[in-house]
């Protein structure tokens, strides 16, 4: 079992059901619809940088929320200030990518879609307050990137593409009918750690092998994936698995079942 820790590449698995019914209005159970706006929200209370909290709204398979427009920043607020309040958040503004613009994360100039900032902002006071942040009344505010506040994840319900096979939103995820699992396979590769959080965050979880089909299958996979889309170092073909000995407790799996009895 030692040898899982030089692990570079990670497989992910979500066990599904099939011929399942998808109720229009849902997109993940840790988001929440609003009907005046028609998409959905998740509000992280956990402070992050910018780009951290840009980089786990992609992994939900969401993004960074900025308004479109003074009705959907009033919305916003009012469910984060009902559900879990705080007098700065993070929004999807930035002007790191064109100097000197303000921009949203998708390149829409901030001033074609909300524009309210506090007054006196931006006031530009250092030369690294390339990020927004908003306060409880939807002012903006320039800032530090490297700052950490709560931040919104958005889903657009235009955008939204189900994946009836797995039974979930992720278009990446396919079905194999003899484990009736879906798997992804994650061409950057990453620390076990790393690996299990984007699992996770994808509500999946790290690929736990249940029989040698399953454990062949997955090195098809692994032989099989183009490794000329691979990001970064790799390592020997190999891939993280849904095994730890975390506190070192005995092997287990990430659902916390002894390997001696899984």
């Amino acid at each position: 079992m030692s040898s899982f820790k030089s692990f570079i590449f990670f497989l992910l698995v979500f066990v599904t059901n099939i011929n399942c019914q998808v109720s229009k209005r849902f997109f993940r159970k840790d988001y929440t619809y609003l009907l005046s706006t028609d998409n959905f929200y998740k509000i992280h209370t956990v402070p992050r940088t910018w780009g951290e909290a840009k980089v786990r709204c992609a992994m939900e398979g969401a993004k960074l929320f900025y308004p479109q427009d003074a009705n959907e920043a009033e919305a916003v607020i009012r469910l984060s200030t009902e559900t879990q309040p705080f007098n700065l958040m993070f929004v999807g503004f930035t002007k790191a990518i064109a100097k000197d613009v303000f921009e949203t994360i998708d390149g829409q100039p901030l001033d074609d879609v909300y524009k309210n900032w506090a007054p006196g902002e931006p006031n530009e006071q250092d030369e690294q307050e390339v990020c927004v942040v908003s306060d409880r009344d939807g002012r903006l505010n320039d800032e530090r990137c490297d700052r950490k506040y709560p931040f919104i994840c958005k889903k657009m319900f235009a955008d939204l593409e189900w994946n009836f096979d797995c039974d979930m939103p992720n278009k990446d995820y396919k079905f194999e009918q003899q484990f009736r699992k879906c798997y992804k396979f994650h061409l950057t590769p990453k620390n076990w750690t790393e690996a299990s959080t984007t699992c996770s965050a994808e509500q999946s979880y790290l690929a736990i092998i249940e029989s040698q089909a399953e454990a062949d299958y997955l090195v098809k996979m692994t032989a099989d994936a183009p490794k000329n889309k691979v990001t970064g170092d790799f390592m020997s073909g190999a891939v993280h698995l849904g095994f730890h000995n975390k506190n070192s407790e005995g092997w287990k799996t990430v659902k916390g079942v002894p390997l001696s009895e899984s």
